[in-house]
C-alpha cells in the first residue's frame, strides 16, 4: 500500500508540491475578485454594483488572510528563531478558518511558542479542518515548558476522518498514488516535527480524529 519511509524528499519537489497547495488555496478568492471587478466595469450591471463591491471586500479579506496564515505555516514568517505570540496565532487561524464548517475552539495555554512550534500547530490546524469537512468542532490545544511544546488537535464531527493518503504522509511515507498538492501538507506536517527532533501521530476513532505533537526546545534555547 505504501512505499518505504523516505530519508528525505528532494528539496525542489517539496517546494513544488507546496506551490501547488498556495496556488490552490489562493485561486478561489483571487478569482471571485476577478469577477466581481469585470461586474464593477460593466456599466450594464449597475444593479449588481453592491453584491460586486461585497464580494471584492469579502475576497480580499479572504485572501490577506490565506497569506498572513501561510507566511508563518509555510515560510520563514520573519528570520530569526522566535517566540511566537499565541494571541496572534490565534488570530491568524480564526481569519484563515473563519468560513469553514467546523467550528475552531481555541485552548491553546501558552502565551507563546517558539516558532518551529507555532508552524507545526498551524499546520496540525489546517489537517484538523480538513479531517471535519461536515462541521462540528477543532479543538486546538499547546503547553510550552521552557521551549518544549505540547500540541493537540482534536477534530470531532460528522463524518470525521483523516484520508489513508493524509495519514501516510503525516508519518513520512509516499502515499501509493505518490505525493501530490494535498497529500504535501500533512507530509510537510510531519517533517516539521521531524526535523525539530520531535514526533507527531494522527489517531482515528468513530467521529474523532486527535492529532498530537512534541517537539523539544533548539539547543539555543536550553538553560
Amino acid at each position: 500500500m505504501t512505499a518505504e519511509l523516505p530519508a528525505e524528499l528532494a528539496s525542489d519537489q517539496l517546494a513544488a508540491l507546496l506551490c501547488a497547495r498556495l496556488c490552490h488555496d489562493l485561486v478561489s478568492p483571487v478569482s471571485a475578485l476577478g469577477a466581481a471587478l469585470s461586474v464593477l466595469d460593466d456599466q450594464d450591471s449597475s444593479d449588481m454594483h453592491d453584491d460586486a463591491m461585497e464580494l471584492v471586500r469579502e475576497s480580499a479579506r479572504q485572501a490577506q488572510a490565506k497569506l498572513e496564515f501561510s507566511r508563518l505555516a509555510f515560510g520563514a514568517g520573519g528570520s530569526a528563531p522566535a517566540m511566537l505570540d499565541t494571541r496572534e496565532l490565534q488570530r491568524l487561524t480564526e481569519a484563515m478558518f473563519s468560513a469553514v464548517k467546523p467550528q475552531i475552539v481555541w485552548k491553546v495555554e501558552a502565551a507563546g511558542l517558539e516558532k518551529t512550534s507555532a508552524r507545526l500547530l498551524l499546520n496540525l490546524a489546517i489537517m484538523g479542518v480538513d479531517a471535519a469537512p461536515r462541521g462540528g468542532t477543532v479543538t486546538i490545544e499547546a503547553t510550552d515548558n521552557g521551549g518544549n511544546s505540547r500540541i493537540r488537535v482534536v477534530s470531532e464531527g460528522p463524518r470525521a476522518r483523516l484520508e489513508e493518503a493524509a495519514g501516510v504522509a503525516l508519518d513520512g511515507g509516499i502515499p501509493e498514488n505518490g505525493l501530490d498538492g494535498r497529500s504535501i501538507q500533512p507530509f510537510y506536517t510531519g517533517l516539521i516535527a521531524r526535523t525539530a527532533g520531535g514526533r507527531v501521530s494522527g489517531r482515528v476513532d468513530e467521529e474523532r480524529v486527535e492529532f498530537a505533537a512534541l517537539v523539544e526546545a533548539p539547543a539555543g534555547m536550553i538553560g
